[in-house]
């Protein structure tokens, strides 16, 4: 095997990796599964070197420094890193947009020491480079290069992006970082410490609930992209669309309680969600 094709082969790993939506799925055809598979481990990458809470804040900065520094390498000439030289031929090969990248890296950086946010204008900040740039950068991936897919996109990645972070409240709780904005949980008369007692209030939920009713109405807006979308592409932006909504359901179920438990996708859920896409309008 080539060593490109085995790099290629190990990163398969990744897709396995839990995610409320499909990674590389059987809708993304072969001449386009590596490149959506080497962005998921940019993304993938630079996430658990921000993560990473069993080193210091001040090596988290160096390691994610280093492989923006090689990534940009890579882009005009070889970085020691293999998958990053890949991902650069891919990224010319396919007139990508280099600084999307950037963005993504830019927002990891953020979450080392960033751990509130004042206002939700703050928070979507953090997702116009968070999670947007995923997005911009399948449908240039298909060729749908303009302003109204984009911002429909953009709805989509915001909306499951703030999915995310309600239904892992119960994990950021754990690294003191909270993505429900300051003013919010004033309006709703909660407190900090109202999530680290792990005890759900109905001021709580309340506020849980008003997030979940607000990421739901982004999603739906950017639904409005599915027709503009074609074929494969089209199956598997609907089929994660409704992994969005099947996520909020199951908040929904749990009486928003994501303190003390965390909804997830199971395998019956992703086939019944395959199954709308592939049949239901």
């Amino acid at each position: 095997m080539l060593k490109s094709e085995k790099i290629f082969d190990e990163l398969g790993k990744f897709s396995k990796h839990y995610e409320n939506f499909p990674v590389a799925s059987i809708f993304i055809p072969k001449d386009k599964k590596n490149i959506v598979r080497l962005i998921y481990w940019f993304a993938r990458t630079a996430d658990d070197f921000a993560d990473e809470g069993c080193i210091s804040i001040e090596k988290r900065f160096e390691l994610l420094n280093e492989f923006e520094k090689e990534f940009i390498y890579s882009l005009n000439s070889n970085s020691k890193i293999e998958y990053l030289n890949l991902l650069a031929n891919e990224i010319k090969g396919k007139k990508l947009d280099s600084n999307l990248f950037i963005q993504l890296l830019s927002a990891f950086k953020q979450d080392i020491t960033k751990l509130r946010y004042s206002n939700f204008l703050e928070i979507l900040d953090y997702c116009s480079r968070s999670a947007n740039p995923i997005g911009r950068l399948l449908l240039q991936l298909f060729d749908y290069r303009f302003d109204e897919v984009y911002k429909l996109s953009d709805n989509i990645c915001t909306s499951l992006q703030i999915i995310n972070f309600i239904q892992d409240t119960k994990i950021d709780v754990i690294k003191n970082r909270l993505y429900y904005p300051i003013d919010e949980l004033k309006e709703f008369n909660v407190s900090e410490s109202d999530f680290f007692s792990h005890k759900m209030t109905l001021k709580l939920k309340n506020l849980i609930r008003f997030n979940v009713n607000r990421a739901n109405n982004i999603l739906q807006d950017g639904k409005k992209i599915l027709k503009y979308l074609k074929g494969r592409f089209a199956v598997e932006i609907k089929w994660t669309i409704l992994g969005g909504e099947e996520i909020l359901r199951k908040i929904e179920r749990v009486d928003y309680d994501v303190l003390n438990f965390r909804p997830t996708l199971s395998r019956y859920d992703f086939f019944k969600i395959l199954n709308k896409s592939l049949f239901k309008v």
